[in-house]
């Protein structure tokens, strides 16, 4: 069983503009969720994170695809809660379990998808290496400059969560940690 090291706050326990946008998402939708409710403890965090989220819908990088890259990245970080959540989505997106799991792997049966996959994995382990050569490589597989930016978009948000949720202690109660090696 995980430990939790930082606790879920109220909006009427969190400081300054936290408060207050937690208490906006607790109106709006319920209840906020226990990493956000978590994050409330910076608002600086939690604002960066829900502008994050938010400008990262609108990407053009398809659902499907995005989960994919998600889970890649979750598999590498090692956040259970977070790889639990991004493979519910990627079901919800229509991915099969062997979509999810090629993805967990950091590949794909779609050479696209697949280099696509290696960029992210890559901007986030190895992101002082990347080179003209592994840029061009993702183009000759027809993604656009958008698509290749927007990818450290995905990295990021995907880094902030899990690293997010593995400092605070929110991680499922089965203890999963991935054995990985670096990409």
């Amino acid at each position: 069983m995980t430990t939790r090291r930082l606790t879920a706050l109220t909006p009427e326990q969190a400081p300054g503009r936290a408060g207050e946008l937690l208490g906006d998402i607790v109106r709006r939708h319920g209840s906020a969720g226990e990493m956000v409710s978590t994050m409330a403890h910076s608002p600086a965090v939690l604002d960066g994170y829900l502008n994050l989220s938010r400008a990262m819908k609108r990407v053009k990088i398809p659902r499907a695809l995005s989960e994919k890259l998600s889970l890649a990245v979750q598999e590498w970080i090692g956040c259970g809660t977070c790889r639990a959540s991004h493979r519910e989505a990627g079901r919800e997106a229509g991915l099969s379990e062997t979509d999810m799991e090629l993805a967990r792997q950091g590949t794909s049966t779609d050479p696209r998808e697949a280099a696509l996959i290696g960029l992210a994995l890559r901007v986030l382990a190895e992101p002082g290496a990347l080179s003209d050569e592994d840029v061009a490589e993702v183009r000759a597989h027809g993604w656009s400059d958008r698509v290749i930016a927007e990818v450290v978009g995905v990295v990021a948000l995907n880094l902030l969560t899990g690293a997010f949720n593995l400092l605070a202690g929110i991680q499922p109660d089965n203890g999963d940690r991935p054995d990985r090696d670096v990409p």
